[in-house]
């Protein structure tokens, strides 16, 4: 069965979405949505447990048994802030211009927003459209990896990572990474660092369709210090 779950405050932004149309089973429970739910993004350390939920406009408990149709409303704590990473897998179009405006401060002096665009042919082949999977939970946990990591190298105040799964039209916007810094060259160098290795080694993989048939993309080698046996970490 279908519910409306609606995102309100900062979950807006990390949900790439005001709402969404979410299939749930029969009889599930708000528990339950939540579950689900959590699988999709990172939130900020103790904001998910801090969010409360109103069915059809009214506060649930976890235990509210779900309907087709209810409107479920995920409302953040007024105090929530934004948080200096954020990642998140999506379904929805990605909003640049809302994530470039949102990611930015006062004390920045650059930032630089990366977007990955689906084109419309691969080698002369013209492409109807992309379809993006992920091992989600995975793909979300190396995601934030990444932003960590390049906050702590390039000393840049603030990532946003966000990729889009699903069927995708020629034009779409697949990738989203925002970095935000007091200085240029730190947010230019993040940003392509980001791109690199989310390429190499976050687990999303990509199947292009054509006119005459449909190919999964051969994407870039595992490092060899993450394949089974080889040493170190990611670099």
């Amino acid at each position: 069965m279908q519910v409306r779950v609606l995102y309100f405050g900062i979950l807006r932004e990390i949900f790439s979405a005001a709402e969404a149309s979410v299939e749930v089973r029969s009889g599930a429970t708000v528990a339950q949505l939540l579950a689900e739910q959590a699988k999709l993004a990172i939130l900020p350390e103790g904001l998910w447990n801090s969010i409360a939920v109103s069915v059809n406009r009214e506060y649930a408990q976890a235990s509210n048994i779900l309907r087709e149709g209810d409107e479920v409303a995920l409302l953040p704590p007024v105090s929530g802030g934004a948080p200096e990473i954020r990642v998140a897998l999506t379904h929805q179009p990605i909003d640049a211009a809302a994530l470039s405006a949102e990611i930015r401060a006062g004390e920045d002096g650059a930032v630089l927003v990366f977007e990955g665009i689906v084109r419309n042919n691969t080698r002369g082949r013209r492409t109807l459209y992309l379809d993006y999977s992920a091992y989600e939970e995975m793909a979300l946990r190396q995601m934030q990896q990444l932003a960590e990591r390049a906050i702590k190298d390039f000393g840049v105040r603030a990532v946003t990572i966000m990729h889009r799964l699903g069927r995708m039209e020629v034009g779409e916007t697949s990738v989203l990474i925002a970095v935000a810094s007091a200085h240029r060259a730190a947010a230019y160098e993040a940003s392509r660092w980001l791109i690199d290795t989310l390429k190499k080694t976050v687990p999303i993989w990509k199947r292009e369709h054509f006119e005459d048939g449909a190919v999964w993309v051969a994407g870039e080698a595992f490092p060899a210090e993450i394949l089974p046996g080889g040493q170190g970490s990611v670099s």
